[in-house]
């Protein structure tokens, strides 16, 4: 692999600044620690501009290159997310978390040092004709704080072109990476489905309307949405993941609550859900003689790779790691992500390096895998230099 010789030399450095990060969780965009972190070093490597407070608590770490170019100055933007998860850790390790009831279970400990490790590299070297744009994004874990960075103005004000993520993909060996163009995460919404039937003694269901059996039917009926009303070839998720009714053994509840998520990969599909759910929740609580009303919450749009983004990634990939050890065609990933804003602001592309043989992403025993550092600086290092060779 042509690691990135500087960034090898970095390694163990990278490393304990992630563990530092990891021992100290912090959650959406209560990352007050650790943005002052990456503030703090950003200004140690000698970044042009250092700005915080972009989405409430981002930070932007603007680089300059030092080569002229003949074709004007390009400025790229590359992108960590920096908030851990709700979770109390199990991994054992030493540097496990010190915040009861938080961790980094998804590895935006790994992606904000990688990035960091980049940012000193680029700061040094300056081996390129155009603008480095880091960022450093809190509340990717629900709180949409990819937006609320686009909203604040960041592409704008920093005049990004181009923006690029990464994340780690359990798994997947190290020394890997994956992309596709098009869609390649789905788009995520929230359901809430309250029910209200008519409460009485478990003894004398029949002149009672039970909520329980009307939610177990709901969530039964809606499963044919996907099944039966979405296209074979095209790909939807319902998931009903809290079921809440009752409170003792010997009374029929008056209501229920339900609630989970939607997932899909294009606008259709996507409006299809919202529409047939609506349908069969409430028509499946009127057969039942109860009354149910859902509210359908629009998350985090599908997360799209432009074609020729996506393409140069994958290139720049290859040259790190070898071109076979990169699927350019990798199937898409169900799970969302608020890099989609960004994506839909600008041309750019997220891929995916290989985290080995892990637990899996929002587990309690995940930890992120400290050799992938000097392959994901590397990828983010050599991007730069050569989309701004000059």
């Amino acid at each position: 692999m042509p690691i990135v010789n500087r960034l090898s030399d970095l390694h163990a450095e990278i490393t304990e600044w992630r563990r530092d990060i990891h021992a100290h969780p912090e959650l959406q965009y209560d990352v007050q620690r650790t943005a002052a972190t990456v503030a703090d070093k950003l200004k140690a490597f000698g970044c042009d501009e250092v700005v915080t407070g972009i989405g409430r608590t981002g930070v932007v770490g603007v680089i300059r290159g030092s080569r002229t170019g003949g074709g004007g100055r390009k400025v790229i933007g590359l992108r960590a997310d920096m908030d851990a998860l709700p979770i109390e850790e199990q991994t054992g390790v030493p540097y496990r978390s010190t915040v009861p009831g938080k961790m980094h279970a998804c590895g935006h400990d790994g992606h904000t040092a990688m990035l960091l490790g980049a940012a000193k590299y680029l700061a040094e070297t300056r081996n390129f004709a155009g603008t480095a744009v880091v960022i450093f994004q809190p509340a990717e874990e629900g709180g949409a704080g990819g937006r609320a960075m686009v909203q604040d103005g960041m592409m704008d004000r920093f005049g990004i072109e181009e923006v690029y993520g990464m994340h780690n993909f359990p798994g997947m060996p190290v020394g890997q990476f994956a992309i596709r163009p098009g869609p390649i995460m789905a788009s995520a919404d929230s359901l809430t489905i309250d029910i209200e039937g008519k409460g009485g003694h478990a003894a004398r269901p029949h002149i009672s309307v039970d909520s329980v059996l009307v939610g177990a039917q709901i969530i039964n009926q809606i499963q044919s949405i996907v099944s039966r009303n979405v296209d074979p070839l095209h790909a939807a998720v319902v998931s009903i993941c809290m079921f809440q009714a009752g409170h003792t053994d010997n009374v029929i509840p008056q209501t229920a609550r339900l609630r989970g998520t939607a997932r899909s990969l294009t606008p259709e599909v996507r409006d299809l859900l919202e529409k047939r759910l609506h349908e069969v929740v409430e028509g499946t609580a009127r057969l039942h003689g109860a009354t149910a009303r859902l509210e359908y919450r629009r998350g985090y749009p599908v997360l799209e790779n432009h074609d020729g983004q996506a393409a140069f990634a994958a290139s720049v990939a290859g040259e790190i790691v070898g071109k076979d050890k990169v699927n350019t065609a990798m199937a898409p990933v169900m799970g969302a992500e608020d890099f989609s804003y960004m994506l839909q602001a600008r041309p750019g592309a997220f891929i995916f390096v290989g985290n080995g043989n892990t637990a899996g992403l929002h587990h309690p025993a995940y930890d992120f895998n400290d050799e992938v550092i000097p392959i994901g600086t590397s990828y983010w290092a050599r991007l730069v230099e050569t989309a701004m060779a000059g």
